[in-house]
């Protein structure tokens, strides 16, 4: 790996685990409804990914893709709404899983027969997601942590259905462009029950979500994926939980507790074991797609 590839790579997953950090400041202080943080996120990616196709020479396309937008509308606002209610640490890890277990999951229904190592790195994932899911003291808010599972659910269909996208910066800018009207009009129809708000700091954090974190941080992945293999690609998304956990300490304040820190071995650890080279072609390169996101 060069580099200039480790860097992008480095650069990229920071931007993934940024996300995080960025909707659970906003929300905790309530600078801004979740409503209105998604809407503004979802806009202002759009505006950045839109401007860097246009930049390419080339004139953006918008085909309809109301797949991909509805399941991109549905992680963006349930992952908004999950953190008025969990911290930082969490919900990344409790994305993280949900993510890479949907996509796992698609796989075996698709007939695909993992390897033993494969099945138990499965089960151990699943063993881990189990465990924050455990009544107790140390125990996550429990709409809260189904909110953000749902949310991995969500941008794991959204991965899956952008696999085969030809150009996967303009198939998300499409993406975007479409799944923020949507995120507008739910915000009206959560207006009958709750105001929204927003002060000038919740729509900053709001707008660095969208157009650095998310839309700069896939331009930069998308650049670094031509020099990495499939199986780096994956690994390297592994760092995106620590490293959010590791800015909720540092800058939010969150506390680590032996549930969460337990069921993180056990999701990164079976994830890891699913993602391990092998076979001949383990090290062939990484195939173009949608990132899956990080928080």
């Amino acid at each position: 790996m060069s580099a200039r590839t480790a860097g992008l790579t480095a650069l990229a997953m920071t931007a993934f685990a940024a996300n995080s950090l960025l909707c659970r400041a906003a929300l905790e202080r309530r600078d801004v409804d979740a409503f209105t943080f998604a809407s503004a996120r979802l806009a202002s990616g759009a505006i950045v990914l839109v401007i860097l196709v246009a930049m390419r020479g080339e004139r953006p396309r918008f085909a309809p893709a109301w797949p991909k937008a509805l399941a991109l509308f549905a992680y963006a606002l349930l992952f908004s709404l999950a953190y008025t209610r969990i911290p930082a640490a969490v919900g990344a890890l409790a994305l993280f899983g949900a993510v890479q277990v949907t996509m796992i999951g698609r796989g075996l229904v698709a007939g695909e027969r993992p390897a033993p190592r494969e099945w138990l790195g499965l089960l151990l994932s699943l063993g881990g997601l189990a465990g924050l899911l455990l009544p107790g003291l140390a125990s996550p808010d429990p709409l809260g942590l189904g909110l953000m599972l749902l949310a991995g659910i969500a941008w794991g269909a959204y991965s899956l259905l952008g696999r085969r996208a030809g150009d996967p910066l303009a198939a998300n800018a499409a993406s975007f462009a479409l799944a923020a009207p949507l995120c507008i009009v739910a915000q009206f129809v959560a207006m009958r029950v709750a105001a929204p708000h927003a002060t000038p700091a919740g729509l900053l954090l709001a707008i660095v979500s969208g157009a650095l974190a998310s839309g700069l941080g896939y331009a930069v992945w998308y650049a670094a994926l031509p020099g990495l293999s499939a199986t780096q690609a994956a690994v390297a998304q592994l760092s995106v939980p620590p490293l959010a956990t590791l800015g909720a300490v540092t800058f939010l304040g969150e506390s680590l507790s032996y549930r969460l820190l337990l069921s993180g071995a056990a999701i990164l650890g079976g994830i890891a074991l699913c993602l391990s080279p092998c076979g001949p072609n383990a090290g062939s390169p990484a195939p173009r797609r949608d990132p899956p996101p990080r928080g």
